[in-house]
């Protein structure tokens, strides 16, 4: 065990995951390591203990056959993102957040269905001589929000790749109580900290940990998948 751990930091060494910002809020400090050259060091061992907490709540609720929705708005992260929802048959949001799209659930799969109406419509491509999105700007932006949902159910858990731009997801999951796991930076706001259930300290610029991150969550969502059994709500911690 002792081994296992060890090359599991080396390797969350090895993408830069334990660098913080200069200033820490003070919520973060119970995660931190110490502070080089000024700047915080995140303890990566608390780092791994979170992670494993996150996948434990992922495979529980894929196992009872819940849904996941990705939320990220970094756009150096989309295909990544993407790509991990398309493997794991999940959904996400590659933009910026709407808001209600939670709160207003019902009223937004209304408006997903009208745009696959007129997505679908087959004199669209007769009608418009380039795409119909250059027409109409406010279906293109539809598409952007619609595209990555693959469930007319609202989803079971958030998994958030950068919290501090998804404050309003953040308070829309935790108001309905649904269970959020959330990649968390030591500059993160101590209100958005206390509503996430999950959260996972780490430094979010990290491209190399995001893949490293998504990898993980495929994994596991595919075994997970592996040993499912009737659906069961998940209570909120």
């Amino acid at each position: 065990m002792y081994n296992s751990n060890l090359l599991l930091i080396q390797k969350l060494l090895s993408t830069n995951a334990y660098l913080g910002h200069r200033i820490p809020t003070s919520d973060f400090q119970g995660y931190l390591y110490g502070f080089r050259n000024e700047m915080a060091i995140i303890d990566l061992e608390k780092t791994l203990i979170c992670l494993r907490r996150a996948c434990n709540l992922i495979g529980s609720i894929i196992s009872a056959k819940g849904h996941l929705l990705l939320v990220n708005t970094n756009p150096e992260y989309n295909k990544i993102i993407q790509q991990m929802a398309k493997k794991t048959n999940q959904s996400y949001i590659n933009h910026k957040w709407i808001g209600g799209f939670l709160t207003n659930w019902k009223h937004m799969k209304k408006v997903k269905k009208h745009f696959q109406n007129f997505y679908a419509h087959p004199n669209l491509k007769d009608a418009f001589t380039s795409s119909p999105f250059d027409s109409f700007p406010r279906f293109k932006k539809m598409q952007k929000c619609f595209e990555g949902i693959m469930t007319h159910n609202i989803p079971d858990c958030l998994v958030i790749i950068n919290a501090n731009q998804n404050s309003m997801a953040i308070l829309e999951a935790n108001q309905l109580q649904i269970p959020i796991v959330a990649l968390v930076d030591s500059n993160i706001p101590n209100r958005l900290h206390k509503l996430i259930t999950y959260p996972v300290p780490v430094n979010d610029d990290s491209i190399k940990f995001v893949y490293l991150f998504c990898n993980l969550i495929t994994k596991t969502v595919i075994l997970s998948k592996r040993s499912q059994r009737p659906k069961v709500k998940v209570k909120r911690l």
